[in-house]
């Protein structure tokens, strides 16, 4: 799987290209000219197209001053380098400095971004800690892309541990996610967290958490909140779903998800064997290499559970892969 299409909604808007209509609009200007929605009915992505001659600072500065960015809930930025992967640094300074001009904001997606401008793992990421502290109200952040040091690029996501009070989902999305990145959120403090999605990817692209970097999410200490767990996009998610079989944070969730990755027959049996599921609203397992009779297993143990066992590869299948790797 790769990343194809630009997300459509997100925090339950309509996502609107705001740079689209710009260009459309062919130099004209106002709201009126550019056919823009109210301000609080999207969710308003920000990018630069290929070979744009426009910087991101200028377009983000547009959006500052066309739009009435103190009733904007939600903002999803796209490409930021118009040609080659470059750091998130510059423009997230550009963003943590406009954040007295966004007091509503409540949703920000860091990265939308297809394969086709940009390989997952080649999307250059930054220290995103700033993001959180200048927005306090910030009630949802997702990052998409991650590129350590594998690529001799420099730079790389992290994450310095923190405390932030209304943060109730976080989803880091990508083909490696450092084991840096995993401990600082596991050492962060957000009693309002609900959702917490770490797609951990592979070691070749950065990806380098181990199981004791997981063990935080699934002893109960952490996030007194937490609904639903996603720690996914593993070569090792075997190993996941045999820890959470007998994780006391699985009690309280609503949902989880061991999806995305490689998981196996000797993972699900682990599951069935373990603490009930049966408590769950919904157990994402989609892509994955169960057999036949493994996934009729899980169905029959799980009726009253939504299972998602769509995707399945060849379980005897010598080449495993996870979902989103490169």
């Amino acid at each position: 799987m790769t990343v194809n299409d630009h997300i459509e909604q997100f925090h339950g808007l309509p996502v609107f290209d705001f740079v689209g209509a710009l260009e459309e609009a062919g130099g004209q200007d106002g709201p009126a000219a550019l056919g823009l929605p109210d301000a609080a009915a999207a969710a308003w992505r920000i990018n630069l197209d290929y070979d744009s001659e426009s910087t991101f600072a200028e377009r983000w500065q547009q959006f500052l001053d066309t739009v009435d960015t103190e009733r904007v809930t939600a903002v999803v930025i796209g490409q930021w380098a118009p040609d080659e992967p470059d750091s998130f640094r510059e423009p997230m300074e550009a963003v943590v400095a406009a954040a007295g001009r966004l007091p509503a904001l409540r949703a920000l997606f860091v990265g939308d971004i297809t394969f086709e401008q940009c390989e997952i793992s080649w999307i250059q990421q930054c220290d995103i800690t700033p993001l959180l502290t200048a927005f306090p109200q910030l009630t949802e952040l997702v990052v998409r892309g991650a590129s350590e040091d594998w690529d001799d690029k420099g730079g790389g996501l992290a994450l310095k541990p923190l405390r932030h009070e209304a943060l109730k989902a976080l989803r880091f999305e990508a083909g490696g996610l450092p084991g840096s990145v995993v401990r600082s959120v596991a050492g962060c403090d957000f009693p309002a967290l609900e959702r917490l999605e770490l797609w951990l990817g592979v070691e070749n692209y950065g990806g380098t958490s181990t199981m004791a970097d997981l063990a935080p999410f699934l002893d109960g200490t952490r996030f007194p909140a937490l609904r639903h767990l996603g720690l996914q996009n593993s070569e090792f998610e075997d190993d996941i779903a045999a820890a959470v079989a007998h994780a006391p944070v699985v009690a309280r969730l609503e949902s989880l998800s061991l999806a995305m990755g490689v998981l196996t027959d000797q993972g699900a049996t682990a599951l069935l064997e373990g603490q009930p599921l049966t408590h769950l609203r919904s157990l994402d397992l989609h892509h994955h290499f169960l057999t036949d009779e493994m996934q009729q297993r899980l169905r029959q143990a799980l009726p009253g559970v939504e299972v998602d066992l769509s995707e399945p590869g060849k379980p005897d299948d010598r080449w495993r892969y996870v979902a989103v790797a490169e």
